[in-house]
């Protein structure tokens, strides 16, 4: 079937059943999962997805409805419940549908090879990275190892001339283990994900870094509740910074309910901080020639030197703000309406390296898990349970559990005094480590 041909005519379906405009979102996939757990397979699932979500415009009103089912019938019949639906909802002049602006091209987002690779080769690979991390004797139990990989083909058309259609994939392999010394029970975890099967990190490398994560984290001794700097490894950073990403929403933002909305050309974070939201990154996971309402995607700077420059809109929220869509629309799959997200972050590195972070730190916490929300979106308030390693004169002393940080966001992002050099770049969200100067941390 031509999927092409027949969004468009479905389109002008729409048009002829009573919508003033439509849009038609067809989404085909595949999906393989693997999960093993002491060297046994645990579960294999593999899975292939199609339908189609159709959304229409009715004198303002909004209409949404999808299938799975491509008889004539179920086609036509799902267009007159969207149309059905948009007649009992509320008239809102920011419905619309966004014009063609063509698509951006980018390399890298579909590898072949990943489905040509053996089911074997896949289990093997997810038995060999769980049996690598039991080998060190520090781990005394799996919490289980995964591989997955999917295939994504997208294909969108809507009444004001989209016509668009692309192909992606990626691939994973996950461990999770358990270090137990005594009573305690210590957890570490470790995943690569690529858009290509041969960039997947190695095996090895995956199996000692989970297993270290684990084992590092036993014997905690406590501290107690003080003011101290708070070093954000760059995984942790990247929740920080999340957190500043959420609060730029375009939606949230003329909704008033972010601590960032009136911040536009304002000095809200340290000058080290700046932040790009970028689609169009080769091989980026985040990546995609337009956006899920086919909007071209683009790169733009959304934090420059702490200064907000840009906030990111759908359609919808564009029309709102008076400004034109920034390509961020976000689509959960054909049964779901646009959202707003961003797609790959990069947080431009510094000039230290994380030992050097940590060697100028007189005393503090090197964070290296968060539980909570941590970054409160419309109030600014930070919080957060913490773990991690505590540093004395320059120097981890010691691994440190149960305590708690806090703050408020503006005091926390000026107070950000150095930034390392440490960037994952095959991550979503690239950070580096990162180190606030003075926070409350709440021990015993």
């Amino acid at each position: 079937m031509n999927y092409k041909e027949l969004t468009e005519k479905l389109v002008e379906q729409c048009l002829r059943r009573g919508a003033d405009k439509a849009e038609v979102y067809l989404q085909s996939s595949r999906d393989l999962s693997v999960r093993i757990r002491n060297a046994g397979i645990e579960a294999i699932q593999e899975s292939d997805a199609i339908g189609i979500g159709f959304r229409v415009i009715v004198d303002n009103r909004l209409g949404f409805s999808h299938c799975n089912d491509f008889r004539e019938k179920s086609l036509h019949d799902t267009i007159e419940r969207a149309i059905g639906y948009a007649r009992l909802t509320s008239p809102d002049e920011h419905n619309v549908l966004p014009g063609d602006k063509g698509y951006t091209e980018i390399e890298g987002l579909y590898d072949p090879e990943i489905k040509k690779f053996s089911m074997d080769k896949k289990i093997n690979m997810a038995l060999e990275v769980e049996e690598l991390a039991m080998k060190d004797e520090r781990i005394t139990h799996s919490s289980g190892a995964s591989y997955g990989d999917r295939e994504t083909e997208i294909f969108i058309a809507n009444s004001n001339g989209i016509q668009n259609s692309y192909k992606s994939g990626g691939c994973s392999l996950g461990l999770g283990v358990v270090a137990q010394k005594g009573e305690q029970r210590s957890t570490g975890y470790d995943f690569s994900s690529m858009r290509f099967f041969n960039e997947l990190d190695p095996i090895p490398e995956i199996a000692e870094t989970a297993a270290r994560r684990a084992w590092e984290m036993l014997d905690p001794k406590p501290v107690k509740t003080q003011r101290a700097s708070v070093i954000f490894d760059d995984r942790m950073s990247s929740r920080l910074i999340r957190g500043i990403i959420a609060a730029l929403n375009g939606l949230r933002v003329v909704q008033g309910v972010t601590f960032l909305s009136d911040a536009m050309n304002v000095q809200f974070a340290s000058d080290l901080i700046t932040i790009i939201d970028d689609g169009t990154k080769e091989k980026g996971l985040g990546s995609a020639p337009f956006d899920g309402e086919g909007v071209p995607t683009a790169k733009q700077t959304l934090v420059q030197n702490g200064v907000v420059k840009n906030f990111y809109y759908n359609t919808y929220a564009a029309s709102r703000a008076g400004v034109e869509s920034t390509g961020n629309a976000s689509r959960g799959g054909y049964t779901r309406l646009p959202g707003i997200s961003t797609h790959n972050i990069l947080v431009p590195e510094g000039k230290y390296t994380p030992e050097q972070i940590i060697s100028s730190t007189d005393r503090g916490l090197l964070l290296n898990s968060l539980t909570g929300s941590v970054l409160n979106t419309t109030t600014g308030d930070f919080s957060g349970g913490a773990e991690g390693f505590w540093i004395e004169n320059g120097k981890i002393q010691h691994p440190v559990r149960g305590l708690t940080i806090a703050g408020n966001a503006e005091k926390v992002l000026k107070g950000i005094d150095m930034l390392g050099n440490d960037l994952d770049m095959s991550r979503v969200t690239v950070t580096p480590t990162l180190r606030i100067r003075d926070m409350q941390i709440g021990g015993i």
